[in-house]
């Protein structure tokens, strides 16, 4: 007579799946003794055919009769977390967004140290700064520079990005949207971070005399295509040679949608008088002192990143050489990995 209470018909047939599919041989090997022992086996049959000790078999017997199948399933691996992490991770990302003088801290930015002290006292917990700094990492959080911003609205902010968002709505085949802005690109290279030995920092020969030169983008919101052309000057006669080279490029499209800042060359008299002789162009004007609305900034912060931050070109002709096939590398923006490509020789 079976050892254990019967089992019916479908949980045992859930049972023998169970054991087939999961990964965990442990578990299946449980599940089988299970089986075996409603068959009417013995516990020391169970035991020699699955190469396992009566205690064990034993033990298995009082999970299952206690918790089901549920009590058979292996635990995880590791310790047991000490803390109460998932919500340690949905506070992170609310502390860092205010002041750390919010909290009464004469302080205008937030260390770990700090950061660990405020999760402490709300969770009474002990945690060590650098285990918050892998929290922080799992939380998204990133240590990096802020963006500076003007603290005015503009009063058509609404009005414009509705604007905005419903020539995104329309069809793009017949009525593409862009993204445009220009780009300044300097001779005399930024300087930015990099690897380098502990005491010892990387000099970066300049060329002195700086010169500059100018991309004007458009950035296609669909599908992520870039055109771009470059001049010597930022004026408005470099923005018409973009509008010109969308035109020969978009024959069939109805109308060209443009999401541009409000820098003086987009509204000068000339640029006016072109787009009166091309009705098909449309000017959606980003609301001011609103930078991060227009996704091509992260292209050119990619440029940046990638091409002219410590860069060592001698010759502005140099430079554009690796401009370019950044450029040409970058398109389409989303999803590619421009940031590896290679050099053409």
């Amino acid at each position: 007579m079976p050892i254990i209470a019967a089992i019916p018909d479908e949980e045992r047939l859930l049972m023998r799946k169970e054991a087939q599919q999961t990964r965990d041989k442990n578990y299946a090997r449980r599940l089988i003794a299970i089986l075996m022992l409603h068959q009417g086996m013995t516990v020391t049959d169970v035991a020699r055919i699955l190469c396992a000790a009566r205690s064990s078999v034993g033990r298995w017997i009082n999970w299952f009769t206690l918790h089901g199948v549920e009590g058979l399933k292996s635990l995880k691996a590791g310790r047991a977390q000490r803390w109460p992490v998932a919500d340690i991770l949905k506070l992170l990302p609310l502390l860092v967004q205010r002041s750390p003088q919010d909290f009464g801290w004469l302080r205008s930015r937030w260390s770990t140290e700090l950061l660990a002290r405020i999760v402490n006292r709300l969770f009474n917990v002990v945690l060590h700064p650098s285990t918050l700094h892998r929290y922080l990492k799992m939380a998204g959080i990133v240590w990096r520079r802020a963006a500076p911003t003007l603290k005015i609205k503009d009063p058509h902010y609404e009005e414009k990005w509705l604007d905005i968002r419903l020539a995104l709505a329309r069809k793009q085949t017949e009525h593409p949207v862009f993204y445009q802005d220009e780009v300044d690109i300097d001779l005399n290279p930024k300087i930015g971070a990099d690897w380098m030995r502990k005491g010892q920092q990387k000099r970066i020969a300049t060329p002195g005399q700086n010169q500059k030169h100018y991309l004007a983008g458009a950035l296609h919101s669909g599908t992520g295509k870039i055109h771009y052309v470059s001049g010597s000057s930022k004026n408005s006669d470099l923005f018409i040679r973009l509008l010109v080279a969308l035109r020969c490029t978009y024959r069939r499209a109805k109308t060209i949608t443009l999401v541009l800042d409000n820098y003086v060359i987009h509204k000068s008299r000339k640029v006016g008088r072109w787009l009166e002789k091309n009705g098909k162009f449309r000017l959606l004007f980003l609301p001011t002192y609103s930078p991060w609305l227009n996704p091509i900034e992260l292209l050119w912060l990619s440029l940046h990143e990638t091409i002219t931050r410590n860069h060592q070109c001698r010759y502005m002709w140099q430079l554009l050489k690796q401009v370019n096939q950044f450029m040409r590398a970058a398109s389409p923006l989303s999803g590619n990995q421009h940031g590896l490509a290679k050099v053409e020789r």
